[in-house]
Order: structure tokens, then sequence, then C-alpha cells
């Protein structure tokens, strides 16, 4: 069945208006000046979706991809530090012997 979307002229999205709702075609009803319905693909959802005026589609939100914050790094471990697990790693070894 064929969907429309209303548009929201008053709520700018990238260089267009939010696509505020969509309805099979046989769904819709009247709205105010604001409120525009425009033809759209099955996959439209509302929030998710805008409308671009100057070609007259519908294109999906860009998302957003946030990157993670960078952790700091864990000092290497001293000369010492590194003998004391050899140590430790050879006691356990022998006793397995």
């Amino acid at each position: 069945m064929a969907k429309k979307a209303l548009i929201s002229t008053v709520e700018p999205r990238e260089s267009g208006y939010r696509v505020a709702q969509v309805e099979d075609a046989a769904n819709i009803f009247e709205t105010s000046p604001e409120l525009i319905w425009v033809d759209c693909a099955d996959n439209v959802v509302a929030d998710q979706f805008w409308y671009d005026p100057t070609d007259k589609l519908i294109k999906a939100n860009p998302i957003v991809v946030q990157e993670a914050p960078a952790t700091p790094a864990t000092p290497a471990p001293t000369a010492a530090e590194l003998q004391a697990q050899l140590a430790a790693l050879q006691a356990q070894i022998a006793a397995l012997q």
C-alpha cells in the first residue's frame, strides 16, 4: 500500500524539514498549513528521515559516528617489574615439575 509522510515545515532538519509521521495513503487527514503530505517509500520512518524541498526527496538522516574517548596508555613495566614477573613464572613452572 502506498505511504505518505507528514512533513513539518516548522521543524528544520539538514537542509529541509522533519518527517513527523508516516501513514498509509488511505489514513491521511487534513492538516494545518505548516504540515504537508508527501508520497514516500515503505521504509520511511518518522524522525529517521527528512524531506528536502529542493529536489522533493525524502532522505535518511545522516548517521553520526562518535569516536570512543582515547584511553590513557598504560606505562610499560620497568625492568625490575619484568624480572619479578619472570621469577614468579619460573617458580610456578618449578612447582609443576
